[in-house]
């Protein structure tokens, strides 16, 4: 095998272990919630304290990466995240399981960033690239259909506690063919931290996604709740206000100059909330509705994994010899088409309509991966890959933290049955599927691409510079 293929191929492996690690605690929400009495808000938050911490993190871990070293960022990652999963089966209560996913996702943070920006400055050329992001979109399928199944068998079998063993041996297997294979790079001109910018990404990202998932228990009136919206708020505020003033910003505001880039982030958010919406409903639906086992869950939602093995490599490929306005366009058209019928979820819904759902839903997300990830690093600066990679992904984790946070609190909101309460739930990811389709079109235009040129270079001296001289 050629080298180049050799790293893909060990960074596909942290995709993998993160991928499984999503699908497979999803699969295993109902038996936490009777092992541990864990309310719907505490499943929530054994979901977004993970995503909420590795959000926070990715832009610090892509640019430390490309500061430092990624090979090396990467494997301290490996150690993190598998350590962490070791820490998660031995949790004795659902506050300390909450707190060693925090710990997971400190190392996964220094995974997926890191990882494509390793592919990027791999594969440079364009068509080779597109085909390599593609490569590696198809073993997000392949995690979300092996995790169902493995997940499955191992509540099944062996206890919720085991889901997470697998990521060890995965982990420690990277980390051995990371440093034989992956030679190390870093960027021609690193950038100083910015702690000021890492606490104000945290603060506006766990202000809101606390808010969100507390409401409907505290009441969304209680001086709590209001007062972590305010947080949010401000934080928000002074990061827009901070951040172009600094000479090597955490986050590269200029970069959403780029229409591409901007609705590419845009696109990542609502079509990450809506799988993550989706996994977190479907599971508790067909274990607690339907009165499926783990293992029969995970054989029922394999067909929407199968079509995400199958079509993401074709995205990757389309995107490589037509550009992303097509994958972009059936990727809308797919999440509609699934998620619109669910809208009038029942108990007894036939299972061919729900296989159907998930057929069409498993072929819209194939769709969109690949376009996200290739827009974000594509006409940016290769020395600065590592934070327009992470970035994107950055995009993509606030996108299943809210997804989470907003469409359980919909639900927990509502008094009647949970199919019926779900159907709020469903009818947000089809909005949301909808709004893919729409910044599908309005941002792979002539226009649009023309705005990405500019967005690479800076424009605008920061305000720190001119103070210097």
């Amino acid at each position: 095998m050629r080298r180049p293929y050799l790293v893909l191929a060990i960074c596909c492996m942290s995709l993998f272990i993160v991928g499984l690690d999503a699908t497979i605690m999803n699969i295993a929400l109902p038996a936490l919630r009777e092992d541990l009495g864990a309310s719907i808000s505490g499943l929530q938050w054994t979901i977004d304290a993970y995503t909420l911490v590795l959000a926070s993190l990715l832009v610090l871990s892509g640019s430390t990466a490309d500061r430092i070293g990624r090979r090396r960022i990467f494997q301290t990652g490996l150690v993190l995240f598998s350590a962490g999963s070791l820490l998660c089966s031995v949790a004795p209560s659902l506050g300390w399981l909450i707190a060693f996913r925090a710990v997971q996702a400190i190392g996964g943070s220094m995974l997926n960033p890191v990882a494509m920006s390793i592919i990027t400055n791999t594969f440079t050329d364009p068509r080779e690239r597109a085909r390599a992001i593609g490569v590696w979109g198809g073993v997000v399928g392949f995690s979300m259909a092996v995790g169902p199944l493995l997940g499955g068998f191992l509540v099944d079998t062996l206890g919720w506690r085991s889901i997470f063993w697998i990521n060890v041996p995965v982990g420690i297997a990277a980390v051995v063919l990371a440093a034989k294979f992956i030679p190390e790079s870093r960027a021609p001109h690193p950038r100083r931290l910015d702690p000021v910018g890492q606490v104000l990404v945290f603060l506006v990202l766990a202000g809101v996604t606390y808010g969100i998932i507390e409401g409907p228990t505290a009441g969304w009136s209680s001086p709590r709740i209001i007062g972590c919206f305010l947080v949010g708020a401000a934080a928000l505020a002074a990061l827009l206000a901070y951040e172009p003033r600094q000479a090597e910003p955490l986050l590269q505001l200029r970069f959403f100059r780029s229409v591409p880039f901007s609705g590419a982030t845009l696109i990542a958010v609502c079509a990450f909330a809506s799988l993550a919406g989706f996994l977190f409903l479907n599971s508790i639906y067909l274990q607690e509705v339907r009165g499926l086992t783990p293992l029969h869950a995970g054989l029922w939602t394999l067909p929407m994994a199968a079509m995400t093995v199958i079509f993401a490599p074709i995205s990757g490929r389309l995107v490589g010899s037509r550009g992303t306005r097509l994958p972009l366009t059936l990727a809308g058209l797919g999440f509609i088409a699934g998620l619109l019928p669910l809208t009038r979820l029942t108990a007894d819904t036939p299972v061919w309509q729900l296989m159907a759902c998930y057929v069409l839903f498993g072929f819209g997300f194939a769709m969109v991966n690949s376009p996200i990830t290739n827009t974000a690093v594509s006409g940016m600066p290769r020395e600065q890959a590592g934070v327009a990679a992470a970035i994107a992904s950055t995009s993509r984790q606030v996108g299943g933290a809210l997804g989470v946070a907003v469409i359980g609190a919909a639900v927990a909101a509502k008094s009647t049955g949970f199919a019926e309460a779900s159907r709020t739930g469903w009818w947000i990811m089809t909005g949301l599927g909808a709004a893919v389709l729409v910044l599908g079109l309005v941002t792979t235009g002539r226009w649009a691409r023309s705005t990405t040129e500019r967005a690479a270079v800076p424009t605008d001296e920061p305000v720190t510079a001119r103070m210097a001289r």
